[in-house]
């Protein structure tokens, strides 16, 4: 793996605290598009997929990873930025809110059922020395709405149906005081009228952004 080495070099650099955005964007840009999502695992210190809780709830999805070239364009069309608060909606162990947290400095915090999953993103933060991707335990669709610092809220196909429409309930009234984005893969939003789709980058990738407020300068 040519990429190895790459992986050790930007975890240690993590740990120590010399970490860079802009480095880490550089590194990532170095390793081929097919070898990304085994990069940034070796960056997290991430083993094989931990099973799922055998009293997931239903209407809840079993943990996937997203892949880094979803996440890549979604931090680039948005764009994300430093002064963000990403919402990871059914965030597994961390993967996605570490890896935008890394590469662009805005502030992430997942939301998951599974205890087991919780413990595991909070040791990943750990083991990084972060503290600016903090995991929640509890039910996603029913914690967004308790998230009001959060700007852009990402779901990746973390359940459908009562669930989606509960999350899009619970963040209906942050969108009432300011510009919110809803960012999602692989999930069709059920049709909302305070919802527009800005953009749609990538096949399954959409960034929706409310209406009820103009949209405000963000700073950078």
């Amino acid at each position: 793996m040519t990429y190895r080495a790459s992986a050790e070099r930007v975890r240690a650099s993590i740990q120590d605290g010399s970490h860079r955005p802009a480095r880490f964007l550089a590194a990532l840009r170095r390793v081929r598009p097919a070898e990304r999502d085994a990069w940034l695992d070796l960056v997290l210190g991430l083993g094989e997929l931990p099973d799922d809780d055998p009293e997931l709830p239903r209407g809840c999805v079993p943990y996937l990873p997203c892949p880094v070239v979803d996440l890549l364009a979604l931090v680039e069309c948005v764009p994300v930025r430093a002064s963000d608060v990403f919402v990871d909606v059914g965030s597994g162990v961390g993967r996605a809110a570490m890896f935008v947290h890394l590469l662009t400095g805005a502030s992430a915090i997942g939301l998951e059922i599974q205890r087991r999953l919780v413990f595991e993103a909070r040791d990943l933060s750990a083991r990084l020395l972060v503290s600016r991707a903090p995991s929640v335990e509890g039910d996603a669709a029913e914690l967004a709405r308790f998230v009001p610092i959060g700007t852009i809220f990402f779901l990746y196909c973390p359940f459908s149906g009562e669930r989606l429409t509960k999350v899009l309930a619970g963040l209906e009234p942050i969108a009432r005081t300011r510009t919110i984005r809803v960012c999602c893969v692989d999930v069709a939003l059920p049709r909302c009228g305070w919802l527009t789709l800005e953009s749609s980058p990538r096949l399954g990738l959409e960034i929706h952004r409310s209406t009820y407020c103009a949209p405000a300068t963000r700073p950078s």
